[in-house]
């Protein structure tokens, strides 16, 4: 180790979000790329489920159906898909809207995130349901399509199958849906900072790097507080 790196501090960070919504995907992507040119700190992400479709079949929704409940129309929904897809091009994502045939329930997708924690693997595990979503219109409401994904990562897929069958974790997401709520949490994504410290909304990096900032500062006045 050189003895003349700056020390680093460590960070807790639950990201508050849903899987189905586009804003997510870019708010953790920035989240990501703030903290990797940040060395200074060690950090490690909670995912926390909030359900944006809490009354969304478990079976999902014909994409036509779901545009026209959710924003009233296709015209509507295409100005706004536009406006996600020109930010998302500046983050190096590719939203394709056009291959979604389905808007699935994504309480499925948030237990595989938990199940991936298991193993150490969430973190990777979110950004590839965001991009098996938005970016190739899978369906990851679908078991046999989150299957596939956790085969990827090296996870028995046998495992997986039955972990999903027998609906483990479906209360603990509901639960942390309801702790969202409860928090004052009514917009994703939402980051909370050890703590005690958040900002919702797909935020730009220099924003969210001033929220890290005042988070140390705090942390740094804390250790001080009760150091000996």
């Amino acid at each position: 180790m050189n003895s003349l790196s700056p020390p680093q501090i460590r960070l807790g960070i639950e990201v508050v979000h849903d899987l189905v919504c586009p804003w997510c995907y870019l708010g953790v992507r920035r989240l990501v790329r703030t903290l990797r040119r940040r060395p200074d700190i060690q950090f490690e992400l909670t995912w926390r489920p909030f359900l944006l479709n809490p009354d969304m079949p478990r079976g999902g929704m014909a994409r036509p159906d779901y545009v026209v409940r959710k924003f009233g129309g296709e015209d509507r929904a295409r100005r706004l898909y536009a406006t996600i897809s020109e930010v998302g091009r500046s983050e190096g994502v590719e939203f394709r809207f056009d291959r979604i045939r389905r808007t699935p329930s994504s309480i499925d997708a948030h237990r595989l995130v938990r199940y991936a924690a298991r193993f150490g693997q969430a973190d990777d595990m979110v950004d590839a349901l965001f991009a098996a979503h938005f970016t190739e219109g899978h369906d990851i409401g679908d078991h046999a399509v989150l299957v596939s994904i956790a085969a990827t990562f090296g996870l028995d897929p046998v495992a997986v199958r039955r972990f999903l069958a027998a609906e483990q974790e479906t209360e603990a997401v509901h639960a942390d849906n309801l702790r969202a709520h409860r928090l004052g949490i009514n917009g994703v994504p939402c980051f909370v900072v050890d703590g005690a410290l958040a900002i919702a909304g797909a935020q730009e990096p220099e924003v969210i790097e001033r929220l890290l900032d005042v988070a140390l500062v705090d942390l740094k006045a804390a250790t001080n507080a009760v150091a000996p």
